[in-house]
């Protein structure tokens, strides 16, 4: 129909129009391609600006791989047709047919109020904005990205040195290739998380991350892993790990067998044990006097000193070391002969003075105990007692009678006599 030399289009003929050309001429070339979009937007440009607008949509992230679901859905249907395209502004669905030939999209459902198609194996290509129209008067449109999400494809860890030695500083890479967007990475040495530094490098659409981890290296650190982890919406739980070996020099301690304890007495024998731990295990272990050198009667074998008959000859500091590939280190153990009665008198006086503590405490409550008897005894036979004077008065009629039947009267007061039990 012509309006004004301006050529209009009913919605309902638009849907038969475009549907008859996409079914007759699938493939266009780059020019048609071209004015086809053009003329589509021109048809659709009044959607922005329209009221009423009843399609609804969301965005989709999808991993590499993955399935995506694409749903255009009406309000308030009027039944007017819906239809699906691609970035490239090509129809995957008109209503429940589908035009493009990739197979990969397919109808999950279909009626008056929703479009809902599924993009199986998704790929990067994918990615973009996919439209939804609805032809009403006005038409409508509005559209919904998919974001495609790619997980690293190989993480690994280089290590500067395979051994290293104590003390030394080492030097650990970990490389997350190929992700989409780029990996974030975290190091951790056993529970404890340490702090890296990231280069990013980016290559077309895809990302590769370096993490570089200095770190100096202890004798606690040996069989320790060193964890790489990445953090990746796309992926979780994706890590690799290093053991770390590291080569210490010995680490040396004397001990005493005889006496277990108590002191080193003159005529006594003595035995020390030299224990010594390193990476590589210690090969050679020796014994020898500080400052002087070792008695003769000194017998040692191995990694055991044994002096049979001490003598304060013997005083001085005795040292074990040992070795490896990676350094020396040793113990030492200083020797103080006393007398052969050293202690005894000691002893002896802390029997003393434990028997006396016993008898006195045996005494007290000896004491106590018999206290305690007494007041008791006492407690029982407490009562009354009457003088003389008091006798006969319970039957005398009056306090004047009572006092003449008193035995002796006035008169004996010299033989009055009180009891008291």
């Amino acid at each position: 129909m012509e309006l004004g030399g301006m050529l209009v289009v009913k919605p309902k003929e638009c849907e038969r129009c475009l549907l008859g050309r996409q079914a007759a001429r699938p493939a266009r070339n780059g020019e048609e391609r071209k004015a086809a979009r053009s003329s589509t937007k021109l048809y659709l440009h009044l959607q922005k600006g329209g009221h009423g607008q009843n399609l609804v949509t969301e965005d989709v992230t999808v991993v590499e791989g993955d399935v995506a679901t694409i749903s255009c859905r009406v309000k308030n249907s009027d039944d007017s047709v819906i239809q699906l395209l691609n970035p490239n502004r090509q129809t995957i669905y008109f209503r429940d047919f589908r035009p493009l030939k990739d197979s990969r999209f397919q109808l999950v459902n279909f009626s008056n109020s929703e479009l809902r198609v599924s993009l199986t194996n998704v790929s990067v290509s994918d990615e973009g904005r996919y439209f939804c129209q609805l032809y009403t008067d006005p038409p409508q449109e509005i559209y919904t990205t998919i974001t495609v999400l790619v997980p690293p494809r190989n993480l690994v860890i280089d290590i500067e040195k395979e051994t290293a030695v104590e003390g030394e500083e080492i030097e650990l890479n970990c490389t997350a290739m190929a992700s989409r967007p780029a990996t974030t990475i975290r190091w951790f040495k056993g529970n404890k998380e340490l702090t890296g530094k990231s280069e990013v490098e980016r290559w077309s659409d895809m990302y590769t991350v370096t993490s570089q981890l200095l770190l100096k290296v202890g004798r606690e650190d040996d069989g320790v892993p060193v964890i790489c982890l990445v953090d990746h919406p796309a992926v979780k739980d994706l890590q690799t790990q290093r053991y770390l070996e590291v080569m210490y020099k010995p680490q040396v301690r004397v001990s005493q067998n005889y006496p277990l304890q108590g002191l080193t007495r003159e005529g006594e024998p003595l035995e020390l044990t030299c224990t010594a731990f390193g990476k590589p295990q210690p090969t050679d272990m020796r014994w020898l006097r500080v400052d002087d050198e070792m008695p003769q009667h000194v017998v040692v074998s191995g990694s055991n000193l044994l002096i049979s008959n001490l003598n304060k000859t013997d005083n001085g500091t005795y040292r074990c070391e040992a070795s490896n590939a990676v350094g020396k280190s040793h113990a030492d153990y200083m020797l103080f002969v006393y007398d052969s009665r050293a202690g005894e008198d000691s002893a002896i006086r802390s029997v003393d003075h434990a028997v006396v503590g016993g008898v006195v405490a045996v005494v007290v409550f000896a004491m106590l105990c018999l206290l305690i008897i007494l007041g008791r005894y006492f407690a029982r036979h407490k009562g009354t007692y009457f003088t003389h004077e008091a006798k006969g008065a319970d039957d005398a009629a009056d306090a004047d009678t009572a006092i003449i039947n008193a035995e002796g009267g006035q008169n004996n007061s010299e033989e009055k006599k009180e009891y008291f039990i």
